[in-house]
């Protein structure tokens, strides 16, 4: 229910911002603008959609041939004891579980596209275990809310923007970066096992947390020693190395148990097809709303209120020209990296705002995309608490991003 209030917010906050403007402002193509809005993120909803088509097919028929192989149970018996206390639901062994792993490690690397496939993948494994088809099951929402948290050890896509345009030293967001999203993760992971009541503090849970922060701030350490040049080389060439890995990784494991790569790829491409087909309403219904909501102004005013109030708490308001990259960031990742490109070209790439909005950028993912595309693949109605934690999740990375940027660049 709350993203069916949030969707008609949009839209009836964009309507009164707008007949404001038409009325006493003289904007008389301001409707027209919207108009054309509605029908430009109608076309980029299904472009995504058939974009996503090859990628999943691609990843989902990697991954089919990953399950006939074994790597679930490999999975399982790494992180199995971990999961079992944060998705009980779960079996044992699962695909569900393998499709996870790859997810959370793809979105580690900041590799969105191939995290997608993952993801949907395992929203689709887990929906097989849900009772209640329409309604949002407890692994689904926490699955979701990590996954929007957007925890990422090599923020690439980010430095590679700040490279293009220019800056100085485009992985001084590095770090900055990495922390953001590991306060997001975190964040989340206490919403949601609030919700669920999950015990955190179960040795078996306490263990995997830890041993991530340690080597978080292995990571940290080794990066902070090596110049530009080399953390890009490094970053890129760790991810496609990754990437490529698992796929060569699959088919051996496959191999091994005399299995037909290529009629299992097929069988596996064939669901990538499918949800991508059922996915397109449900992201043309998003992009449309936030889409009017942006060109209305409305997102324009919120920005120019919070800089008031601050101005008059005597508060430094140095931070609020990267606020629209902050609010568009759950809403839409295409937004967002605009807002971020936007101030770049204004501010330039290494001033305070071009810093921390490429801060902010990598700080979380895009909650209302990824709540609609992965809870529409499989046709899920009732969010239930989803929403809640998710921007719980968004609110802590982008408070941190704001302070651990002061902290690094102010």
């Amino acid at each position: 229910m709350a993203l069916n209030y949030i969707w008609i917010s949009f839209f009836l906050i964009a309507f009164v911002v707008a007949l404001f403007k038409f009325l006493f402002l003289g904007e008389v193509d301001i409707f027209y603008r919207l108009y054309i809005s509605t029908t430009e993120n109608s076309k980029t909803g299904f472009e995504i959609a058939l974009y996503l088509t090859g990628v999943m097919c691609l990843w989902l028929g990697i991954m089919r041939i990953g399950e006939k192989g074994g790597i679930v149970n490999i999975l399982g018996k790494l992180v199995g004891p971990f999961l079992a206390k944060l998705f009980p639901e779960i079996p044992r062994n699962h695909p569900a579980i393998g499709a996870m792993m790859m997810n959370f490690s793809a979105n580690m690397l900041g590799l969105d596209n191939a995290a997608t496939p993952f993801g949907l993948k395992a929203m689709e494994s887990m929906q097989e275990l849900n009772p209640k088809k329409d309604t949002a099951s407890n692994a689904q929402i926490m699955f979701l809310v990590l996954n929007t948290s957007g925890l990422t050890i090599l923020p690439i896509t980010v430095m590679l923007y700040r490279m293009e345009r220019g800056a100085g030293d485009p992985s001084d967001v590095f770090i900055p970066i990495l922390l953001a999203t590991y306060f997001s993760t975190m964040a989340g992971l206490i919403a949601v096992s609030f919700y669920q009541k999950i015990n955190l503090f179960n040795k078996v849970v306490m263990a995997y947390i830890l041993g991530l922060a340690a080597f978080i701030a292995f990571v940290i350490w080794y990066f902070s020693g090596l110049s530009q040049e080399k953390i890009s080389t490094i970053s890129s060439a760790a991810s496609n190395f990754f990437l490529f890995s698992i796929i060569i990784l699959f088919i051996l494991l496959a191999m091994r148990k005399k299995v037909n790569v290529y009629e299992e790829f097929i069988e596996g491409a064939k669901e990538g097809f499918s949800i991508a087909v059922k996915i397109i309403p449900y992201l043309v219904a998003i992009l449309v709303a936030i889409g009017v909501f942006r060109v209305s102004g409305a997102l324009e005013i919120l920005i120019g209120g919070i800089s008031q109030v601050l101005t008059f708490m005597q508060i430094n308001t140095d931070f609020v020209p990267a606020l629209p990259t902050a609010f568009m960031k759950p809403l839409s990742g295409s937004g967002a990296r605009g807002m971020m490109l936007d101030a770049m070209t204004t501010y330039g790439p290494d001033s305070f705002v071009g810093k921390l909005t490429s801060v902010m950028q990598g700080s979380t993912e895009t909650t209302f995309y990824v709540l609609a595309v992965y809870f529409g693949s499989v046709n899920i109605k009732k969010t239930r608490y989803a929403v809640t934690c998710g921007l719980i999740a968004d609110f802590a990375g982008i408070i941190a991003a704001i302070l651990l940027s002061y902290m690094f660049f102010h």
